[in-house]
């Protein structure tokens, strides 16, 4: 089953919140998915098919930089590469825009989602203590949107050479 790539505006805020309770346990209110999906500073991408949203991701473009501050993928849809299309397309938009870079947090304990960071080229820059509502640790992470190559070879830059 095929799903399709689409920038997600005010009309599926209903979607975007019950993914979010699913996905993430409820994350932002109506209110702050509704300031999300109207602001156009702030693309919000999402994997429908049909009418049933399956994954997104949104961010924040301050500058030249995406601040990704959601990515969200249906449990019953998990281990698809659902969460890495969403975010390639996040990413993809992000550059478009004028961004040259982009940076997210992670739960230190996340280990699936530190995994698909990685394989897309996030590199950890710093950490935030006790970031997290349970306790856990922040890993801040970067990538270098600017180069031809999505997914820069292992053992490369280290973060602060390269986002310094």
């Amino acid at each position: 089953m095929e799903a399709e790539l689409t920038v997600l505006g005010p009309e599926r805020l209903e979607a975007c919140l019950a993914l979010d309770r699913r996905s993430l346990g409820g994350l932002w209110s109506a209110s702050q998915w509704q300031a999300e999906l109207a602001d156009p500073a702030r693309p919000v991408l999402g994997l429908l098919h049909g009418e049933q949203l399956w994954a997104l991701a949104s961010g924040w473009l301050i500058l030249d930089e995406l601040h990704i501050t959601a990515l969200a993928v249906d449990p019953r849809c998990r281990r698809r590469g659902l969460g890495r299309r969403v975010l390639e397309g996040l990413l993809a938009e992000g550059h478009l825009r004028g961004a040259e870079r982009a940076t997210l947090e992670v739960a230190s304990s996340n280990r699936a989602a530190r995994g698909l960071y990685r394989a897309l080229g996030f590199r950890e820059a710093g950490i935030r203590r006790g970031y997290y509502r349970n306790g856990d640790d922040a890993l801040i992470q970067w990538r270098n949107l600017r180069c031809r190559d999505p997914v820069p070879a292992q053992g490369t830059e280290s973060p602060s050479e390269e986002f310094g």
